[in-house]
């Protein structure tokens, strides 16, 4: 085995470094152009941003390939490596296989494309958020907090997805009030269908056949009867989540403030105690003296 001359480490060198420029310079590239065509030609950005993040390990993959193709010095080396090939590839699998995994699942998410690049999308029961990029070993979400969500690709392909925008934007927010057994529940319906028509993110869901026959813009139901309150749902359709989102705190509020100038009481948990005798009177009475 000879060693690198200092001709063919230069050559190596002058590789590396050139490769690392391509590397940068396509990137970059890619990023403005994928961004240009995403926004004018309308192409889905989610497999242009894959295939640049997997440009830098194609280039310096190819550079180290070139290296010991065209030096003679590390043709032996080759060589020999390819000889153990066998076991580093096993040991390597070993090793690495939560990022081979990764890796596999990325490419996954790419081709069957559950979630795309700027999809509101919910991973679980714990993170929400819009998915900004998806690369060879993980995928990045940016929550309504403005933090990013760093998930491995084999985590959040696992998980039960929920896209708010794989099919269509618009979006049905269920908001839901308590009001107690004794407010009237008409006029109940009757504040939150107000309050909620005016809102400036309600958007009439209704077919032309609903409207003929006179539907309700805003449906209002009730859903429960709970232990101390009667639950009420408006099924409130906006043009995407996130008017949703922000339509469901307003509401909240201002159903509250006319709840309360009109009489409707939202309750609290309370329990009633009924006494079969006077015994049981007497035990609690003394029990409450004896705690003072």
């Amino acid at each position: 085995m000879g060693f690198i001359s200092d001709n063919h480490l230069l050559k190596v060198s002058i590789v590396m470094v050139l490769s690392v420029m391509v590397s940068v310079f396509i990137r970059k590239y890619l990023a403005r152009f994928f961004k240009s065509s995403a926004l004018h030609l309308k192409i889905d950005p989610t497999q242009f941003n894959f295939i640049k993040n997997a440009s830098t390990g194609i280039i310096m993959g190819g550079a180290l390939a070139f290296a010991f193709v065209t030096i003679p010095s590390l043709r032996s080396i080759g060589t020999t490596l390819f000889a153990g090939a066998g076991i580093a590839a096993a040991i390597l699998a070993f090793a690495s296989q939560q990022a081979m995994s990764n890796v596999i699942n990325g490419l996954f998410l790419v081709i069957f494309r559950p979630f795309r690049v700027g999809d509101i999308i919910r991973v679980g029961n714990d993170h929400f958020g819009e998915v900004e990029d998806i690369t060879l070993r993980h995928t990045i979400i940016k929550s309504f907090e403005n933090r990013r969500i760093i998930m491995p690709n084999s985590v959040i392909a696992a998980e039960t997805i929920i896209n708010s925008n794989l099919k269509e934007d618009k979006t049905c927010r269920f908001i839901e009030f308590g009001i107690s057994y004794d407010s009237d529940v008409d006029l109940a319906k009757k504040i939150i269908r107000e309050e909620a028509l005016k809102h400036p993110s309600f958007m009439d869901n209704r077919s032309d056949e609903d409207k003929k026959n006179k539907v309700e813009a805003l449906v209002i139901r009730m859903i429960s009867l709970g232990d101390f309150a009667v639950t009420l749902r408006a099924y409130f359709w906006a043009s995407n989540p996130i008017d949703g989102i922000m339509a469901n705190y307003d509401l909240l509020e201002s159903v509250k403030k006319r709840f309360d100038a009109e009489g409707i009481e939202i309750p609290f948990p309370y329990r009633t105690l009924v006494f079969k005798d006077d015994q049981n009177k007497e035990d609690l009475k003394k029990k409450l003296k004896n705690d003072k």
